[in-house]
């Protein structure tokens, strides 16, 4: 099976419908499908439904979906730092279902795990426990939470080899490997495709079992806030 395409337009030829919901891994700026962002965003595609820890910012990553509106709801743990998310949200353009930030994940894990639901403790006697079942273990108050699925995961990953198998590094970790295992369709955009063999079995974060597409990609590597500590005066 061929899985190596020769860009994120490419590889997203046949995915994309309206109303559909995507998994886009990455935090914050790091780790993110910057380029088949992009790619959905020139498809036109409207009505998505994202899950994504973050939500970009203005101009970068999941923002440019924001800018043209194609975003209808976002399944998200932090959104501060886009200014145009804030406006639509607070405006009535733009649904959110806000998510502890560990509650998020092992949605995402549980949902790649076949887990239609859990119970956690975290939430409880807040407002994100509101409508939920709750239910007691040990004298201990618990809400279910529901594993999550996509139509689509984009995915970004250090390298990858031919058959899709890849390598995350450091923070890029965090979200991108359960999300790859929770779509129903998983493209992965990496900055190094290496032969068959290269990569050290054990060192391999998502079998290539869970991608069916593959590209790669140049990355920005953008940082969201900038500091620099001022230098001292002799």
């Amino acid at each position: 099976m061929k899985k190596i395409y020769p860009d994120a337009r490419a590889a997203l030829d046949g995915l994309t419908f309206d109303g559909m919901t995507v998994m886009s891994g990455g935090f914050g700026l790091c780790g993110i499908p910057e380029n088949l962002i992009a790619a959905l965003r020139d498809s036109g595609v409207k009505d998505i439904t994202v899950i994504s820890n973050n939500a970009g910012v203005d101009d970068f990553g999941l923002g440019l979906l924001l800018q043209t509106r194609q975003i209808k709801k976002m399944i998200s743990s932090y959104v501060g730092e886009n200014k145009e998310f804030e406006r639509q949200y607070l405006s009535g353009e733009l649904e959110l279902e806000f998510n502890p930030q560990g509650t998020l994940a092992e949605r995402c894990r549980a949902g790649g795990a076949g887990i239609p639901g859990f119970y956690t403790k975290t939430g409880v006697g807040t407002l994100i426990a509101e409508g939920k079942e709750h239910k007691e273990f040990d004298g201990e108050t618990y809400i279910m939470e529901t594993g999550l699925v996509a139509d689509l995961s984009i995915v970004k990953a250090w390298k990858a080899d031919e058959q899709g198998n890849l390598v995350f590094r450091k923070t890029a970790r965090n979200f991108n490997p359960m999300m790859a295992t929770a779509g129903k369709f998983t493209v992965a955009e990496v900055e190094e495709i290496v032969p068959l063999g290269s990569l050290d079995p054990d060192c391999i974060h998502t079998p290539g079992v869970y991608v069916q597409r593959l590209i790669k990609g140049d990355h920005e590597k953008r940082v969201e806030q900038r500091t620099v500590r001022q230098r001292e005066t002799a």
